[in-house]
């Protein structure tokens, strides 16, 4: 119960920070549709049409109490609900997040092995784990692309169509979102690797000539359960976070995008409903990780 409080407290929380912060830009979505230069009369029509004549706590619970009932309310551009296009697009960045998150844990905790087995290495998986998005895109772009040409350097969904139908397009996306999370968890475990590849039992099963591999699978992986579970769930968040970025240099429609058009047309009914998106994902993935961490602990 005490878990529960706390995970709806925190939501609350981000949904209200998100929504201040959004209403503390400058313009809001009447000005931006309207433009700079908007006659008064169609500005002030506008912003009643659109309800931002009312303070913004009024504005706030309205939200609120929409969703409550299952309501994330219309988009301030279009009119449409929030609720079927953030489906849409929710499922269209679970074609990239989920397959990048794996991509992410599989290969942070081998490449952490091979670091702290060797003690080698571990500059360059710094160097890669700090490397901005938009400088690994951009290479990737280049030589996938550009270079190779094996892979669109955007990537479009076919029109009336998904990322099915063009599997393809997923590919750059997924390695941007992948590649500088696993460096950043192979950092984050290699400690943990390095501690139990040290225990006793380790160093004896080498010692009997037991295969390395066959070390790793049954002495050393479920030691590791807790923290990579907890860097798991951090990634989970960081990656769905990490699709405004790779997304919009990608044109991929995506959740992110969506964040990133929303954020620059004001549009706060869509801003809350990724933020609540976000938050959701990232409690729940903490929420598991604290799990199998207290498992591992027993």
């Amino acid at each position: 119960m005490a878990t529960l409080t706390r995970a709806v407290s925190t939501l609350a929380a981000v949904v209200t920070a998100v929504f201040l912060l959004t209403a503390a830009l400058p313009q809001d979505a009447a000005q931006v549709l309207a433009g700079r230069q908007a006659d008064p009369t169609r500005l002030a029509a506008l912003r009643a049409e659109l309800g931002l004549d009312r303070p913004w706590w009024s504005r706030f619970f309205s939200w609120l109490a929409g969703l409550l009932h299952g309501d994330l309310g219309r988009s301030y551009v279009d009119g449409r609900p929030v609720g079927p296009v953030l489906a849409e697009r929710l499922g269209a960045s679970a074609l990239i997040v989920v397959p990048a998150w794996l991509l992410a844990v599989v290969s942070g905790v081998v490449v952490a092995l091979v670091v702290a087995r060797r003690a080698a290495g571990s500059a360059a998986v710094a160097a890669f784990a700090a490397l901005p998005e938009v400088v690994l895109v951009s290479g990737l772009v280049l030589v996938f692309a550009t270079g190779l040409r094996l892979l669109p350097a955007v990537s479009l969904v076919p029109v009336g169509g998904s990322a099915w139908d063009a599997p393809e397009v997923l590919v750059l996306p997924v390695l941007g979102l992948a590649l500088p999370s696993a460096a950043w968890l192979a950092r984050s475990v290699r400690g943990p690797v390095t501690d139990v590849l040290r225990r006793p039992f380790v160093v004896d099963a080498h010692l009997r000539g037991v295969s390395p591999v066959r070390v790793v699978v049954r002495h050393v992986l479920p030691h590791l359960a807790a923290p990579v579970a907890q860097g798991a769930a951090i990634l989970a968040g960081a990656l769905l976070a990490g699709t405004t970025v790779v997304e919009s240099l990608l044109a991929y429609p995506g959740l992110g995008r969506l964040l990133a058009t929303a954020v620059a047309g004001r549009d706060v009914p869509v801003v809350q409903a990724v933020a609540l998106v976000d938050a959701v994902v990232v409690l729940g993935a903490v929420l598991v990780a604290d799990r199998v961490a207290k498992a591992g602990a027993r």
